[in-house]
């Protein structure tokens, strides 16, 4: 009886158990195995325009599909590096240009329960992550603009003054008034100079004398300006930190005025938008949603186009002559634009981010967290770099390819680049004025005795306070 009983207790355990590991693997049809092997339906999207990314070809001789591009060799070599091997059947969709987004949602919504995963240039949004787990991640991504390159110099009637920013203008003054006043306040009481007219202490201290005579002796200098030593001092410095200015200066507005600059003909989306000019973008992207919702654009101002052609043949026409002034996609499309056509083109303009391109699987598979971190494997191995320098040359598709946005026009030098400078003098005068009228120090801190002494008299002598306790 007691080895009945022990039997059914057994046997209930196996079945919880078996109930358990199935419910563990979610999809049990996404781990069945046969011969130690998975079998994986693999979707992949048959499109016109950007092969670079996917590329099916239907191959006679051997009666199947031949794919390949970018994403297709980021999956074969995140499939190498899985914890055990797969079987591929490769099962190609046909997409529409004018239907890429509605149609990779309706492929996302018709994913079954066996074993298979949508793979191709997959932006991952949050409404498709209603139907889908996609893995993390294998490029960066995020919707920018492209425009042409204006090449000249920007010129004005203020040239003169960007040399240095406005940060750096101000402390000059401040600087140089702070000197002036130094100065004037050590040579208050030296009589005039001979041959000379009047030395700075015997003009009266005014702002006009106290900022022009530090700017003066910068420019014109004289050896018998001053007479104390503290005062020659704080010249000397001052000299210093205007001739290292007055270099800068120089060196800068002569690369603003003499180089030739290279500048996006629009900075960004508010001025295409006040002027009515008509944008690209790729057709049947989400980029038109976030054209119209993110950036205000008119519907009936975008044109849709298919590949970096049209791209290039529409901005070479220009919104006046029936093309456009920029086109709106993904950084990846538009670095592979900027490799083909990147001489007189530049990325401008905000960026709406998104995730970027990962791998679908149906929701709950267990497959997911196997790819990604089969994923991460490839990033870190370096092959992700060989990958990427095979379809789109050195420069990393998914990254930030900082020299395609970057103008050649100098910089306004800023407050920072001289801080240093600005510190050791002013320390350097504080301390020179400081020893040079130290009597005003002695006599602030006499004047404190005194008023101790006035109104707090039990702080004064407190000796003689304890004695006359004593006697008391």
């Amino acid at each position: 009886m007691k080895g009945n009983c022990f039997l059914s207790i057994f046997y209930c355990f196996l079945i919880d158990l078996l109930v358990l590991q199935q419910a563990a693997t979610g999809n049990g049809s996404n781990a069945r195995l046969k011969n130690g092997e998975i079998k994986l339906r693999v979707r992949v999207p048959m499109r016109d325009g950007f092969p670079q990314f996917v590329n099916v070809v239907w191959d006679p001789s051997q009666q199947n599909y031949t794919v390949s591009g970018y994403c297709m060799d980021v999956f074969y070599a995140v499939v190498t590096r899985l914890p055990f091997n797969v079987s591929l059947h490769i099962v190609p969709f046909v997409v529409e240009s004018n239907q890429v987004s509605r149609r990779r949602h309706a492929i996302l919504k018709q994913m079954s329960t066996e074993s298979e995963v949508v793979v191709g240039d997959l932006t991952i949004r949050a409404n498709r992550s209603n139907y889908v787990d996609f893995t993390v991640p294998y490029t960066g991504s995020g919707v920018k603009m492209v425009v042409p390159v204006q090449h000249g110099r920007d010129q004005n009637m203020w040239t003169f003054v960007k040399p240095f920013s406005w940060d750096l203008w101000l402390r000059i003054i401040i600087i140089s008034t702070f000197i002036g006043l130094a100065i004037l306040i050590m040579e208050r009481n030296v009589s005039a100079l001979p041959n000379q007219e009047g030395s700075p202490n015997q003009k009266k201290l005014c702002p006009a004398t106290i900022l022009l005579f530090p700017i003066s002796q910068a420019i014109l200098p004289e050896k018998q300006v001053v007479v104390k030593s503290w005062s020659r001092f704080v010249l000397m410095v001052w000299l210093l930190l205007a001739l290292v200015l007055m270099q800068s200066y120089t060196a800068n507005l002569t690369s603003i005025l003499t180089l030739d600059q290279l500048r996006p003909s629009f900075q960004n989306v508010n001025d295409l938008r006040r002027g009515g000019y008509y944008v690209g973008y790729q057709s049947g992207s989400y980029v038109y949603d976030v054209l119209i919702d993110q950036f205000k654009f008119d519907p009936s101002k975008l044109r849709p186009y298919s590949n970096i052609t049209e791209y290039y043949d529409s901005l070479k026409l220009g919104s006046k002559n029936g093309g456009v002034a920029a086109i709106f996609d993904e950084v990846p499309y538009l670095k592979l634009y900027l490799k083909e056509y990147g001489s007189n083109y530049i990325l401008a303009g905000p960026e709406y981010r998104n995730a970027g391109f990962g791998f679908a699987f149906p929701l709950n598979s267990n497959l997911t967290a196997y790819f990604s971190r089969g994923i991460l494997n490839v990033i870190e191995s370096g092959i992700m770099n060989e990958i990427e320098e095979k379809y789109f040359g050195k420069n990393e598709i998914g990254g930030e390819d900082s020299s395609a946005e970057i103008s050649s026009a100098p910089l306004s030098l800023s407050f920072h680049s001289f801080a240093g400078l600005f510190i050791i003098a002013g320390i350097s005068t504080l301390l020179a004025l400081l020893i040079s009228e130290r009597f005003i120090c002695q006599r602030l801190i006499l004047t404190a005795k005194a008023f101790t002494q006035r109104y707090v008299p039990h702080f004064s002598n407190p000796v003689q306070d304890s004695t006359h306790g004593t006697v008391a």
